[in-house]
């Protein structure tokens, strides 16, 4: 194998893709894996109704149809467009509506209103899905071989995005579903996980650590450069805080103690009425949570879910600790020093989402990918049961503005002081 067939390979493999180290020609694996991936989104959009599909429930939000067509206007714009000569654009408007923040490319319909957007229909847009499918198809089959791996970037790029979207689809569905007062179910076989992690603390080894991506393999261009840290002693949790914690917490007055909290926290706490994590609510004296399976109880083995930086930075508080680093996790992570790293929960860091040392962001309309939200966002680490199989490594690094909780967040700590 060449090495260039061997870095495709191990592309491929980051995709999930169960046939990863094909010989010769990679055109084939790229096929299947780009399908596979477009195929993963249609099966989580499929318990939808055309209504559940067009609601949107907050600013923050999109609704399900609008995903479905913006990764679809992605492949068109940044890969039809560009490299299939005789490609016939689905439909012109169809920029302007689906766009997200690519300012480069274009104006774009603005984001708080994308559950106005009622026409196209659900079902058009799972034609226009067909139709942009086919031509990628094409697209990778008839490509010249010198042009064949800038295609194959933009196409890794866009079936990652993809998977970012698969994710919100689910975030974003659970969000609206909890504003309906009868507790939809969008699959009544999901569950929360229990904590599978062993009590206690394990010291993370000081001195100098190399975090970021390095190595084969797909990463986004904020996991770069790897670049070497200094660290300090420091124990982290082997496991996530559970709800049983979180429910001592809230016994204890945590959302009633101002001192727990940072100033903006406590103006959340005030204007939003928080006393429990998102899609908590009280029923006769027993706390039951909205989930993806429908209204629950509490389980208090499960780890702690829906928090924002601000509750996980004021439980670290009352709890005496911290939280890590991102880059404590990820020396941690790497490690193996930790359970449920991945696959239950993102979890908070303490870190503010800013370049790493070297960064540049890409030139072009890609370049909007990541670089210019490095601001007023904390960093999570890990992933989250909603996380597609293949778009997780330790170096990954999730973002979000601290009040947000709609997403599967929850937290670990780390101790500083033993």
């Amino acid at each position: 194998m060449t090495p260039q067939a061997a870095s495709s390979a191990k592309r491929l493999a980051d995709l999930g893709h169960p046939d990863a180290a094909p010989m010769g020609d990679q055109r084939p694996g790229w096929i299947d894996a780009f399908r596979r991936v477009r195929a993963e989104t249609e099966g989580r959009a499929a318990p939808l109704s055309p209504e559940d599909q067009v609601v949107q429930s907050m600013p923050d939000a999109s609704p399900t149809k609008w995903h479905r067509a913006h990764t679809t206007w992605f492949f068109e714009q940044f890969l039809l467009k560009a490299h299939l000569t005789d490609y016939r654009e689905f439909d012109a408007q169809f920029g302007y509506l689906f766009n997200s923040y690519y300012v480069a490319v274009g104006e774009r319909h603005a984001r708080p209103q994308r559950g106005l957007v009622t026409r196209p229909d659900s079902e058009h847009v799972g034609r226009y899905r067909a139709h942009v499918e086919d031509a990628i198809g094409r697209l990778i089959e008839t490509a010249d071989q010198s042009k064949l791996p800038e295609i194959l970037r933009i196409l890794e790029i866009g079936m990652h995005h993809e998977q970012q979207h698969q994710e919100l689809l689910l975030t974003d569905i659970l969000h609206a579903f909890a504003q309906n007062p009868v507790s939809p179910t969008y699959n009544a076989a999901w569950w929360m996980p229990p904590a599978t992690g062993r009590a206690g603390y394990v010291e993370i080894p000081s001195g100098i650590h190399v975090v970021g991506f390095e190595g084969e393999g797909f990463s986004f261009d904020n996991e770069s450069p790897a670049h070497r840290v200094f660290q300090q002693p420091v124990k982290i949790a082997r496991g996530l805080v559970t709800n049983a914690e979180w429910l001592a917490f809230i016994a204890d007055g945590g959302y009633r103690t101002p001192s727990l909290w940072l100033s903006d926290g406590w103006t959340m706490v005030e204007t939003q009425g928080w006393d429990s994590p998102g899609y908590w609510r009280e029923i006769d004296g027993v706390w039951h949570m909205m989930t993806l399976g429908g209204q629950r109880p509490v389980d208090p083995a499960v780890p702690v879910c829906h928090v924002s930086y601000y509750e996980a930075d004021a439980f670290a508080r009352w709890s005496g600790k911290d939280l890590p680093s991102e880059a404590e996790w990820e020396i941690a992570a790497r490690q193996n020093l930790i359970d449920d790293a991945l696959g239950i929960v993102w979890q908070w860091t303490r870190s503010a989402y800013l370049a790493y040392p070297g960064y540049r962001a890409a030139d072009g309309a890609l370049g909007e990918y990541n670089g210019k939200f490095m601001i007023n966002q904390m960093v999570l680490r890990g992933s989250s049961l909603a996380t597609p199989n293949g778009h997780a490594r330790a170096s990954y690094r999730n973002f979000f503005p601290p009040p947000a909780r709609w997403q599967f967040s929850g937290l670990r700590l780390v101790d500083h002081a033993g």
